[in-house]
């Protein structure tokens, strides 16, 4: 897929009518800002040699993140990829914990031990990022048919990449949930690369995703990732169909990350005149625009950013001045008993 044929392709959605409540839209801002700033942090202290291992930034993606968690229920289920700090902070997660658990701090979400690539707070319904590609969609089926059994209205959400399209647990899970109904919506967050490969490159259709929900039965829908207002509005209704009983939906959502696939990424590999025409749609500028030209106060926006300024370096003092793990704790809960001991 071409630059060119990405663009044309977001000229071709429909925006839509502006009837979203000022107030969700600042919701939509206020999430995106936490989810810019937060990875900003990250990447300052990777830099500073504070994140142990490597972390996997969506700088670039907010909107898709932010507007989905706006338009979901508290007690909605979010399943993220390894890039999923910004899902998990959207969800009302902890920054505190998030930033604790990159530099393995007694105070991080998940006690130090999981680290970037497994941020989980089950609290929030955030029910976990996953190191290996594709592998949390069927599990997503299984949350949303769990909730389908008992009827509690809850809905599953699951982002993935475009790469986890080639992979067999993405048609798998597809499957399962177009057959059994399940209330389940699929996100690909579409950034055009497979971590170093153009997804166009070893793909057999232009939309790896979008294009290929036909073979299940179901619609498809290509939105503009960087649009705020749009992704609330596909979200809106796509969880609602899940929700009412009416099955599955896959949705692809353009997008474009600002860095590399991962900090040890320089990105090198991306054509200057892609990388410029994307950074020119970067969605936080855009969105924050459009909010003033809809007669939302400077003020408004302001006190937003401030106040989550102000939440990131709270979080990142409280992360630096705590603890270590104890040895005990890091060997916690490895079994369901809570205990380390193998059970013959």
């Amino acid at each position: 897929m071409t630059d060119e044929n990405v663009l044309r392709t977001l000229e071709d959605v429909p925006r839509p009518a502006r009837s979203i409540e000022p107030e969700v839209r600042v919701a939509i801002y206020r999430r995106m800002v936490s989810i810019r700033l937060l990875e900003r942090r990250i990447y300052d202290l990777f830099l500073q040699n504070l994140v142990g291992g490597t972390s996997h930034l969506a700088i670039g993606h907010e909107a898709i993140g932010a507007a989905f968690a706006t338009a979901m229920r508290a007690d909605d289920y979010t399943f993220a990829t390894y890039r999923g700090h910004g899902h998990a902070v959207a969800r009302g997660a902890s920054m505190t914990g998030i930033i604790a658990e990159l530099m393995g701090k007694s105070n991080g979400i998940l006690g130090g031990r999981g680290g970037s690539m497994h941020i989980t707070s089950v609290e929030h319904s955030m029910m976990g990022s996953y190191a290996i590609i594709g592998a949390h969609m069927p599990i997503a089926a299984g949350a949303a048919w769990s909730a389908q059994y008992r009827g509690t209205g809850q809905v599953a959400v699951c982002f993935f990449g475009d790469g986890a399209t080639n992979i067999g647990a993405f048609h798998e899970a597809l499957n399962f949930a177009a057959v059994w109904k399940l209330p389940v919506v699929y996100v690909c967050e579409n950034n055009l690369y497979m971590e170093y490969t153009p997804i166009r490159s070893v793909t057999s259709v232009e939309h790896p995703a979008a294009d290929r929900a036909a073979s299940y039965g179901l619609k498809r829908i290509v939105i503009d990732g960087n649009d705020p207002d749009v992704v609330y509005e596909t979200a809106t209704r796509a969880i609602g169909h899940a929700r009412e009983g009416s099955g599955p939906m896959l949705i692809e959502a353009l997008t474009y990350r600002h860095g590399g696939h991962s900090r040890a990424d320089p990105a090198k590999y991306r054509p200057d005149d892609e990388l410029r025409s994307w950074l020119a749609r970067d969605p936080l500028p855009m969105y924050r625009a459009r909010l003033l030209a809809d007669s939302i106060a400077e003020e408004t926006l302001a006190a937003v950013e401030k106040e989550i300024e102000a939440t990131v370096e709270q979080a990142t003092a409280e992360a630096k001045a705590a603890s270590e793990p104890a040895p005990e704790e890091l060997l916690k809960n490895m079994w369901s008993n809570g205990g380390v001991s193998w059970r013959n």
